[in-house]
């Protein structure tokens, strides 16, 4: 038997250190930089599973890294968390500190805070961040290598010494299990001491690797920072990029929101490539016009607002004036100028909004207008961005809005967007994409734009329709067909806009134009979204 020298209450002393490390070791390691609550964790799971791209970029990252799953759960909360916090570093598993200083570089970059105006709060748009910051992500990767070895091989010193630290646990719960009359047999008291040494050894390796990782860690710092900002200014120009490719679309927050992840990312690209990429601008150039010649309208007046004039008419006072109105003291001098007919009102020109039915674009998708003018911009781009606009118009006005693009006799298709209902972003973009190419006939598309507007008016009794034309180009028409044309407009009260593209002979006086439309005009400069603007106000 041993001596009373080594009772257990002596080693369990000695093994004290070791004893909290093997309880609490396990704990403190965070294999995440960012600190995220079980929202925070489904979100990214969710996004994850809805984004195929985002899954093969964490697949392609991990052939050659190691832990980059983690890296991109990092970036993607750093993107959508509205004030993401940073782990203290000594909270970190060391195989992660060059997760958790790539995180610490990206957040500290002020292209990551412009980056976050897009994202925050939106995990489509953290998501889109993450794959536009992939080619940074490998390049830091690719960086911090040696680093990411050092960080390893502390993770595998500190798992050791965790290991050794849980061994000298287990030699004392032996001890404490052949005690007798407080004493501990040799053997046990020998494999208490030598587990304690050989935690201590395990220990020292394990701060000395600690040590040698953070060195190597602060020494790749200042090259992750230069790649974080790269990566996250590309990130940030791709996110406005898309934020106003979609605006000027249209299409709002609500309705991206009902998409999932790669439905968003296809009708992004979908976007932005081909003959729609090139009337994003146009677009948004239109709408925001249109938009503009909508709020210089004056509430109840009949007409563009041109100045301030003298009257009495109540719906027409200026902020002055109803000021001057509920003010007690002021009362009666209002009154007295009333009495007078001397108030000052706003003045406005004298266009009468008439229409009540629906708004009917025809458009002309022949051959001709696709070919690019100034600046590159073609007929057919004007002529659907001005389309679009117009379905704006008819959606503010709670208007039915039918949009019937035509070619030859025969190509011809209506996209029908009912007052009152969501516009379908598909049927938008179909609108759009929709060509033809071939040649010009007026009648069959005119004669259907009628038909709507007859059909409207039997089913709810709405008239005074508006038809906006907008060709390139002249085609011949019947006289039989012309008189029907009169007929159904003097029956359905409709106005006839034209809108001749880059064709001023086609506006001359006793055209066919000329013949079908009440209120004709030429554009062009097709950069001009402005020579438009009165149809905005008349309509």
């Amino acid at each position: 038997m041993g001596k009373a020298t080594n009772a257990l209450k002596e080693l369990a002393r000695r093994a004290g250190r070791w004893l909290g490390l093997a309880d609490t070791a396990p704990t403190l390691a965070h294999t995440t930089a960012i600190v995220a609550d079980r929202f925070d964790a489904m979100s990214w799971r969710d996004t994850l599973d809805q984004a195929t791209a985002l899954q093969e970029l964490a697949e392609e990252l991990a052939e050659r890294h190691d832990h980059t799953t983690d890296l991109l759960a990092d970036v993607f909360l750093a993107a959508y968390k509205a004030d993401p916090q940073i782990r203290p570093q000594s909270d970190m598993d060391p195989a992660r500190l060059v997760n958790h200083q790539v995180i610490t570089s990206l957040l500290g970059s002020p292209e990551f805070a412009e980056l976050r105006r897009e994202t925050a709060g939106d995990p489509y748009a953290a998501a889109m961040a993450v794959l536009a910051q992939a080619d940074g992500l490998r390049r830091m990767l690719d960086h911090a290598r040696d680093a990411h070895t050092q960080a390893q091989q502390a993770a595998e010193a500190r798992q050791r010494a965790a290991e050794a630290a849980q061994a000298v646990a287990a030699a004392l719960d032996a001890a404490a299990a052949a005690e007798h009359d407080g004493i501990i047999p040799d053997e046990h008291a020998q494999a208490v001491t030598d587990a304690i040494a050989a935690a201590e050894h395990a220990g020292q390796e394990a701060a000395t690797a600690a040590a040698q990782a953070i060195q190597a860690i602060t020494a790749a710092a200042p090259g992750l920072r230069v790649a974080a900002r790269q990566a996250a200014t590309h990130a940030a120009k791709q996110a406005q990029e898309e934020a106003a490719l979609m605006a000027a679309w249209g299409i709002g927050p609500g309705q991206l929101q009902r998409m999932d992840f790669d439905q968003r990312a296809q009708l992004a690209q979908r976007l932005r490539s081909g003959r729609l990429g090139r009337f994003a601008d146009l677009i948004g150039r239109f709408r925001q016009m249109a938009s503009g010649e909508r709020a210089r309208r004056v509430e109840n007046a009949p007409g563009e607002l041109v100045g301030v004039t003298l009257g009495d008419d109540l719906s027409r006072l200026v902020p002055g004036e109803t000021a001057n109105l509920g003010t007690a003291a002021l009362r009666p001098v209002f009154a007295a100028r009333y009495a007078e007919a001397r108030l000052m009102l706003y003045d406005s020109r004298g266009e009468q909004h008439t229409g009540q039915g629906a708004i009917i674009a025809v458009v002309d998708c022949s051959g001709s207008m696709a070919t690019p003018q100034a600046e590159g911009i073609t007929g057919e781009a004007w002529a659907k961005a001005c389309t679009l606009a117009l379905l704006d118009q008819a959606r503010a006005a709670r208007r039915d809005f039918t949009a019937i693009l035509f070619s030859d006799a025969g190509e011809q298709a209506a996209f029908t967007f009912p007052a009152g209902t969501p516009a379908p972003i598909g049927d938008v973009v179909k609108l759009a994409e929709t060509f033809y190419g071939g040649g010009t006939d007026f009648a069959a598309p005119l004669s259907a734009a009628a038909e709507l507007l007859a059909e409207q008016y039997n089913l709810d009794g709405h008239a005074r329709g508006d038809i906006v034309l907008i060709t390139d180009g002249e085609c011949g028409v019947t006289e039989d067909w012309m008189r029907a044309w009169n007929d159904s407009k003097h029956q359905l009260g409709f106005r006839t806009f034209g809108i001749a593209i880059g064709s001023p002979a086609a506006t001359a006086p006793g055209g066919v134009l000329d013949a079908l439309c009440d209120n004709l005009r030429d554009i062009t400069d097709l950069t001009d979204t402005h020579a438009a603007a009165d149809l905005f106000r008349l309509i």
